[in-house]
C-alpha cells in the first residue's frame, strides 16, 4: 500500500502523557494539543519524503527502508536510525521512543511507544 498522500490529525490518544514522558515541556505540549498537525508523504518505491507542517515550520525527512539515515525531530535534533517494512507497516526507533505507522481504511495510524505509555494519532486523507 502506498503511503503517498496528504493528512490531517483527526484523534490522538495519550498526547500530553506521552510528551511527557520524553520530556516535551508543558509549554509545548499545551501549544500543540488541539493543532491540527498535517503530514505529507511522497512515496517512491523505497524511497519515502516524510514532511510534518507544525505551526511556524516543517519538519522534513528523507529516508530509505532498509537504510540508515539521518532524521530531525519536532525539536530540531538530529539522529540517524533506519526505517524498517515489517508487516507492511513503517517501523523507526527515536531516541527515547519506537514509532509505527501504517495505512488503516486510508487513514494514517501513528503509534508510538515511551516508558509504558502509548500515543495513536490517526489522521484523515485531505488529498
Amino acid at each position: 500500500m502506498s503511503y503517498t498522500g496528504k493528512y490531517e490529525v483527526e484523534t490522538q490518544e495519550n498526547y500530553d502523557a506521552f510528551l511527557k514522558t520524553i520530556g516535551i515541556p508543558d509549554e509545548t505540549i499545551e501549544k500543540g494539543r488541539n493543532f491540527k498537525l498535517v503530514t505529507e508523504v511522497v512515496q517512491n518505491g523505497n524511497d519515502f519524503t516524510w514532511n510534518q507542517i507544525y505551526p511556524g515550520h516543517t519538519v522534513t525527512n528523507k529516508f530509505t527502508i532498509g537504510q540508515e539515515s539521518e532524521m530531525e525531530t519536532v525539536s530540531g535534533k538530529k539522529f540517524k536510525t533506519t526505517v524498517r517494512l515489517e508487516n507492511g507497516k513503517l517501523v523507526v526507533n527515536f531516541e527515547n521512543y519506537q514509532h509505527t505507522t501504517e495505512i488503516v481504511d486510508g487513514k494514517l495510524v501513528e503509534t508510538s511507544v515511551a516508558g509504558g505509555v502509548t500515543l495513536k494519532k490517526t489522521s484523515k486523507r485531505l488529498a
